[in-house]
């Protein structure tokens, strides 16, 4: 079987200091994906500001971002309630802390057989995995307009390759970032924002392995072309 590349060799393939001097704001960023999409952003010299909904979720990540020797901070936020996302931005764009990179990868999903889906989870998904992304892309973007200034805009899309029985509701609702991405690239990137999509596929985090567990996947790797899960770092290097 084919091993996971180590982090410092993933490391290895970016120049040392490369986002010296610039800010990251990653969303979801006290776990998984995000949180080591924050440890690689931050060995390369970035400010890292990590948000997610959870307190003491963000503080254990923020203790252990430091304790690398990272410049890390964290911020509790809905990213549904657009008054908390309005006030995130505000309050940064006053101290002159808007990033230069956003990283949308918060979301969610449960899964359930497409039958038993009802309208309120079905909207619920939505809200947060489409309607979370787009206010933070569109509280970002219009700030650095304003401002006459570029930024990055990554949207981290899990599970958009292919149907995956169970996630009807995710499936469609990251369907829909695809589409969003492509557009807004093509708007803003006129503007000096560049808006760009990751989309990871079976990659071993404590989400995948409950629902692998949940619904009984014994070998979620049989029809990847290597025959191996990836690793929340190898996502955080593609971006």
């Amino acid at each position: 079987m084919t091993a996971a590349p180590s982090d410092k060799t993933l490391l290895a393939l970016f120049q040392p200091g490369l986002l010296a001097g610039k800010r990251a704001l990653i969303t979801g960023g006290g776990t998984g994906i995000g949180f080591a999409t924050a440890r690689l952003l931050g060995r390369l010299g970035a400010k890292v500001l990590i948000a997610a909904r959870r307190k003491e979720v963000l503080q254990t990540a923020e203790a252990a971002l430091q304790a690398e020797g990272i410049a890390a901070s964290s911020q509790a936020l809905n990213i549904r309630d657009l008054q908390s996302v309005e006030a995130l931005f505000t309050d940064l764009e006053a101290a002159e802390r808007l990033p230069d990179l956003l990283i949308n990868n918060a979301g969610g999903q449960f899964p359930a057989p497409a039958a038993e889906i009802s309208p309120n989870g079905f909207r619920a998904v939505f809200d947060l995995n489409v309607q979370g992304n787009w206010q933070m892309s569109h509280g970002y973007a219009k700030r650095l307009i304003a401002a006459g200034r570029g930024g990055r805009i990554i949207n981290i899309v899990f599970g958009h390759t292919g149907p995956i029985p169970y996630f009807a509701h995710a499936q469609a609702a990251r369907a829909a970032i695809v589409n969003l991405t492509k557009t807004l690239a093509l708007e803003w990137g006129q503007k000096g924002i560049l808006v760009n999509a990751v989309g990871p596929g079976a990659i071993r985090t404590g989400a995948l392995e409950d629902y692998s567990r949940d619904q009984g996947w014994s070998d979620p790797t049989r029809r990847l072309p290597v025959p191996r899960m990836g690793t929340a770092m190898e996502v955080a290097a593609a971006g």
